[in-house]
């Protein structure tokens, strides 16, 4: 799949294709909806089938500490979205310059002149333009002027329930993992790069592969029985996603102790695929307590890991 990085690498032959424009955080079966119904309607047009996202996302520019926790790194929407057939990915810079361009501009300057789409596909709910003055009607009317179509994303529902990457970080703060896996259509998991920690867990006798969690948070915090994918295979864990408190931690990271494991795989991407939560993140008294503790959660994790696929 194509990706292009920045409005200035759009080129001349990247003219004309159906696009769809949103976050996609989590590629969950509502964004797998609409993707389907892009990539048809792209093979019926004898066009490519594009992808609009921005970066930063635009509430983690205008209020970052509100920013909801990302569900997925652009890497990983990045492969969730080209497994689905899409061809393109456009990855705006989101910037108050970006943001404060007239809806009318967008439309024409990106949308027209540079992308020359054929189909949209948002939300009837999409805003864009400065002070949020573009929307789904003004669209329409720009698609008549300029030749083309438009259609909304039909909502994908499940039990009366609108699946939503928001609905999910809920499930996810409720430890409600099946759900989670429903409305993903996979289990929950996080992948990210393994970078040198403080060696603190080797010292106590748990070594541990540490991942930093980008874009500040995760959605989910605890102690948890995982399956960790590596480029030596599938092996049991259990991880901690959060801050360490015993040891004066601060910013958020997952680490996991993978099962008779000892490979080094330092700079490897690896992926932590959620199971079954153990506990709330604590705080003990002493490291005496915390290694006790450890040694408890990773009995019970494989425990929890004998009866889990």
């Amino acid at each position: 799949m194509q990706l292009v990085r920045g409005i200035h690498n759009i080129k001349p032959e990247d003219f004309g294709c159906v696009l769809t424009i949103g976050n996609f955080d989590g590629v969950h079966k509502g964004h797998q909806r609409v993707i389907s119904a892009l990539v048809t309607k792209a093979k019926a047009l004898n066009c490519v089938a594009a992808v609009l996202v921005f970066e930063p996302q635009p509430q983690e520019l205008f209020a970052p500490e509100k920013a909801p926790a990302r569900l997925c790194r652009l890497r990983d929407k990045y492969a969730l979205l080209a497994e689905l057939g899409v061809e393109r990915l456009i990855c705006v810079n989101f910037n108050l310059k970006f943001a404060n361009q007239s809806a009318e501009r967008f439309i024409e300057n990106l949308l027209v002149e540079k992308l020359g789409i054929k189909h949209l596909i948002v939300g009837d709910d999409f805003h864009f333009g400065k002070n949020r003055t573009g929307d789904f009607a003004m669209l329409l009317d720009a698609g008549k002027t300029f030749g083309f179509d438009v259609t909304d994303t039909a909502s994908c529902k499940m039990a009366n329930c609108r699946v939503s990457s928001t609905a999910i970080r809920a499930a996810l703060t409720q430890d409600n993992l099946a759900e989670v896996e429903a409305m993903l259509g996979r289990p929950y998991s996080i992948i990210g790069k393994v970078f040198h920690g403080d060696k603190r867990g080797r010292e106590l006798g748990f070594p541990t592969a540490n991942v930093l969690l980008k874009r500040q948070n995760s959605p989910l915090e605890g102690v948890f029985a995982v399956k960790v994918n590596t480029s030596k295979g599938i092996f049991n864990g259990v991880a901690n996603i959060g801050a360490r408190p015993t040891i004066n931690g601060v910013r958020q990271q997952l680490e996991v102790h993978i099962f008779n494991f000892n490979d080094n795989i330092y700079s490897q991407c690896i992926e932590v695929v959620i199971k079954k939560k153990l506990r709330n993140v604590m705080k003990f008294e002493s490291l005496v307590a915390l290694t006790a503790q450890i040694k408890l959660d990773s009995e019970q994790a494989q425990q929890v890991l004998k009866h889990v696929k």
